[in-house]
């Protein structure tokens, strides 16, 4: 009679071959399988690999095209940090340079204007005209501008005296027309010519 078991309640033992194959599921990385026929739950081993591979290439591209984006508003924030200052400084070396043009040709046509006038009144006047039509060719308010007249010997309409016209400019700051009573610089120049003893 064969041997009985005392606890006849104790569940069996799966078969051998059931064993094998939940070792080797779990060394796939694989769910074990539950029953005899069943197809396990999961992928198989590279499956699992490839998915796992491809989630991190799509994290590592959208990290790149987070960091593209931040990329861009830096370089806009640096460009006009950084730029907008250097352009101003440009445009206003630029209207200092232009100043100081304007007030050349304005003494030099003032001076040439004032020595051919037959007396000192009319003189000045057509002399303050013409630094007037000078400076607004170039752009400059003429209210700005200030001229002034010396003459060697003290007599200016007589016959080979040094008439001397000065003018001189204060050049604004660009783009600001709110500071009337800001400048960037001053700028000056003069001309001289000589009376000539027939006009």
């Amino acid at each position: 009679m064969p041997h009985s078991n005392g606890d006849s309640s104790a569940p069996a033992k799966p078969p051998v071959r059931f064993r094998i194959r939940r070792r080797l599921a779990e060394a796939l990385c694989r769910e074990p399988a539950g029953d005899a026929g069943q197809p396990p739950r999961n992928a198989n081993a590279s499956g699992l690999v490839i998915q796992q591979r491809l989630h991190r290439e799509r994290l590592q591209r959208h990290s790149s095209e987070l960091e593209r984006g931040s990329a861009v508003v830096e370089f806009t924030f640096l460009a006009l940090l950084l730029m907008v200052p250097l352009v101003y400084f440009v445009i206003t070396v630029g209207q200092i340079q232009g100043g100081s043009f304007a007030v050349v040709g304005a003494a030099d046509q003032a001076a040439k204007v004032y020595v051919a006038q037959p007396d000192a009144g009319t003189a000045q006047a057509a002399a303050e005209r013409a630094v007037f039509l000078a400076l607004s060719d170039f752009g400059h308010e003429p209210g700005r501008a200030n001229m002034t007249t010396s003459c060697e010997p003290a007599d200016c309409n007589a016959a080979g005296s040094a008439v001397t016209v000065t003018v001189s400019l204060n050049v604004p700051l660009p783009f600001l027309p709110f500071a009337d009573g800001l400048s960037a610089t001053e700028v000056q120049a003069s001309a001289t010519q000589l009376v000539g003893r027939y006009r």
